[in-house]
């Protein structure tokens, strides 16, 4: 006889995973929106005018639910993930970009949830089962599949590559520190607040912004509202709501699904066919990602147990986490 779930704990499980879902497929999309708002603002302007959207937008949400501010526990949290993921990350990304080709710079950034597994073990006691592992080594030698197949569009400088391992680094840091942040505070309140803090520490690129506005497309403004309201707003919420539920490892590990939606999403939305290489790559990424987040056969026999915490990759009894 098979060993499942609680029903109420496989409905958290099934939702914290559409919640993710949800949040790869938008932060794919903004590499496509990127591409076109990067080509009228400089990166501190795109990154300020999509903080400023998404920190409307869920300010917003925010009033209509009644939500206040987080408690006194979270903020620290939410200080540090506000400035390295919201601030930092997105202006040195839009920043690096610019200097690499694009191969290069999805290799660089794509060491962040391998990062994010380091950090998660040491300083949040974050499991690391064999199938995560396993599935993270798959899905990064997808990405590198990936960045080989798309190298050689333009020039790799090393300040480019500097600038997308710092953004590497910082957005590592911030799913590490936002995690304790929600089992004090709600998704909602740890976004709202996170993307409020890293709009105030890019408000130096304000005066770029207005400048810039005033002479970029509609299509380019239009793209960066869309980048604030959707791939920040709605998708760093879903974020959240699937961390609160699970390590921050194995949520680093859904995010190598992302490569293979952008060359999906290009194909579609800009018409650059990927070739042989760059879709074996695609696959890899996806096929990582399943591997990742299955659950150990073990247990399941006549009379076993229920899997462990270290063969789910759940937090260890004692840590922080987020509500069941």
């Amino acid at each position: 006889m098979n060993v499942s779930l609680p029903r109420p704990a496989r409905r958290a499980e099934v939702l914290a995973a559409g919640a993710a879902g949800v949040t790869v497929v938008l932060w794919a999309s903004a590499f496509v929106s990127i591409r076109s708002a990067g080509a009228a603002y400089s990166p501190g302007a795109l990154a300020l005018g999509r903080l400023l959207a998404g920190a409307l937008t869920l300010g917003a949400i925010c009033l209509l639910r009644r939500e206040g501010p987080p408690p006194r526990s979270a903020w620290r949290g939410i200080l540090i993930s506000g400035l390295l993921w919201f601030g930092f990350y997105m202006v040195a990304l839009n920043w690096g970009e610019q200097q690499v080709d694009a191969g290069t710079a999805a290799l660089v950034v794509n060491i962040g949830p391998i990062l994010i597994a380091l950090l998660g073990a040491r300083l949040l006691g974050d499991a690391t089962p064999p199938r995560l592992l396993a599935g993270m080594a798959v899905s990064f030698a997808g990405a590198v599949t990936v960045g080989l197949s798309m190298s050689g569009e333009g020039g790799a400088s090393v300040l480019g590559v500097v600038l997308c391992l710092l953004a590497a680094v910082a957005y590592a840091a911030g799913v590490v520190a936002q995690k304790p942040a929600l089992g004090a505070a709600s998704p909602l309140q740890v976004t709202t607040y996170g993307c409020l803090v890293g709009a105030v520490a890019c408000l130096p690129f304000a005066g770029q912004l207005v400048r810039e506005a005033a002479d970029a497309p509609v299509s380019a403004t239009l793209n960066m509202v869309y980048l604030g309201v959707f791939p920040t707003a709605l998708a760093f919420t879903t974020w959240a709501y699937a961390l609160a539920r699970t390590t921050a490892s194995r949520m680093g590990a859904t995010t190598y699904a992302v490569p293979a939606l952008v060359v999906l999403m290009s194909w579609l939305a800009l018409g650059e066919v990927p070739g042989p290489l760059t879709l074996v790559g695609g696959v890899l990424c996806l096929a990582g990602v399943a591997v990742s987040r299955s659950r150990s056969r073990a247990g399941t026999g006549p009379g076993a147990a229920p899997a462990s915490r270290q063969e789910t990759g759940e937090p260890r009894a004692g840590r922080t986490s987020g509500p069941a």
